[in-house]
């Protein structure tokens, strides 16, 4: 297997994507490409990007990916200005293939089984997904409304069943929640879900990093909600209570709320101790405009859920990547299979800009690759998917690491 990384920045779109795909080809010393995977900030013509990376590498080599935040690699960190990498791979075990639904805006169930229809699988098939985040970007003070993974992997567990693994994410491409695109394996879209179905003789293993924790070890119930909006805990207002928590209404300015999300404990309901890797948390996207309630980045909490409020901790989030990361590797190498390249997916949250921490948490996760002589490629998403509990789910405020190995 070969693997090349290229990173860029610059405002011609067109040739930023040859410059990238230049420099993957350069890095890797790849001659025969198998797949790629790219991204690219809003800033970005996404169509020109893509025509620039074709131009390079061939029409006939497919390009998975989209909109992205920023991006991470061994030596690199990037979300200002105009950021875009591409990891392309050369390697003639593999089969790659992809898959394209659109209308994920009208009903994002439907285009999980759409999407699923197209692919068939084999026992060492593993599957990568990245969808449109963003259904409608904010306007005149409301936030945004998001399109939802529960719906959209429910679909595809519907064809596929729940058992195959999913790695991917919801792609935004600024903090401002603008449209973003998808690229589509030999296209360019939007508002759609694409898939990158690998086949061949790999091994891909993921570990999940956190950084939240509980702010008290009290437990509400959601007595109202409707959709991603949840109005009321307890029976009380949740904007009021939260507002008290804050000492204040500044909070709602913020588009997504920085410091606060919701936690659900997957975990034994009485421990008293904290396991992050219990719980599933939920990004607080807004305030509606009549500040009746709280827009989620995933509309799957509803009446009778049982909530904690949470508050990213910077410190653990951290030592959670160093951990997390370093273990993966290890476990790997104990097992007898080297590691070949890694691909992390990284909450847009986590960086230090929105975090407002002095350290980049990625950087811990570069730490370890480069001390291990391993190719880093990844970029900034609004969600993450892994499987949790047995089934495949939308993350937030997580980064999904995952290791190709032989």
């Amino acid at each position: 297997m070969k693997v090349g990384i290229g990173v860029g920045n610059c405002k011609d779109s067109f040739g930023l994507g040859r410059f990238v795909a230049g420099q993957a080809i350069q890095d890797g010393k790849i001659n025969s490409p198998s797949f790629a995977l790219a991204f690219c900030g809003v800033g970005t013509n996404g169509y020109e990007f893509f025509d620039g990376i074709r131009s390079v590498i061939g029409a006939q080599v497919p390009v998975l990916g989209g909109s992205g935040i920023g991006i991470i690699t061994n030596h690199v960190i990037s979300y200002d200005n105009y950021p875009a990498g591409l990891l392309l791979i050369e390697d003639h075990s593999i089969q790659a293939r992809f898959a394209l639904a659109e209308g994920l805006d009208k009903d994002e169930h439907q285009a999980g089984r759409l999407l699923a229809n197209q692919f068939s699988l084999k026992s060492d098939t593993k599957l990568f997904l990245f969808y449109d985040s963003v259904r409608i970007p904010p306007k005149e003070g409301a936030p945004p409304v998001m399109n939802s993974s529960k719906p959209l992997l429910q679909g595809i567990a519907d064809i596929i069943g729940s058992g195959v693994p999913i790695i991917g994410a919801g792609t935004v491409g600024d903090f401002d929640f603008s449209p973003t695109v998808q690229f589509a394996g030999d296209s360019v879209k939007s508002r759609s879900a694409v898939a990158l179905v690998l086949d061949g003789d790999n091994n891909a293993d993921f570990v999940i990093m956190h950084g939240c924790s509980p702010k008290s070890g009290l437990c509400h119930t959601i007595t109202r909600a409707e959709g991603a909006v949840i109005y009321e805990i307890d029976n009380q207002p949740i904007v009021k209570i939260i507002n008290e928590m804050y000492g204040s209404e500044e909070w709602q300015q913020q588009h997504p709320v920085k410091r606060l999300s919701l936690g659900v404990n997957h975990g034994e309901k009485f421990n008293k101790e904290f396991f992050e890797k219990d719980y599933v948390n939920r990004l607080i996207v807004g305030v509606l405009p009549d500040k009746s309630g709280i827009v989620l980045f995933e509309p799957d909490l509803g009446a009778g859920d049982e909530i904690q409020f949470m508050l990213r901790n910077p410190r653990q989030m951290i030592t959670s990547a160093r951990k997390n990361s370093e273990t993966l590797i290890e476990t790997i190498k104990n097992s007898g299979k080297k590691p070949l390249w890694g691909f992390y997916i990284d909450c847009a949250g986590r960086t230090a800009l929105f975090s407002e921490t002095l350290q980049e948490e990625a950087t811990e996760v570069q730490e370890v690759f480069n001390r291990n002589n391993i190719p880093l490629f990844g970029f900034y998403s609004g969600v993450e998917i892994a499987p949790f509990i047995n089934k495949n789910r939308g993350l937030d405020w997580t980064g999904v690491l995952t290791v190709f190995s032989k």
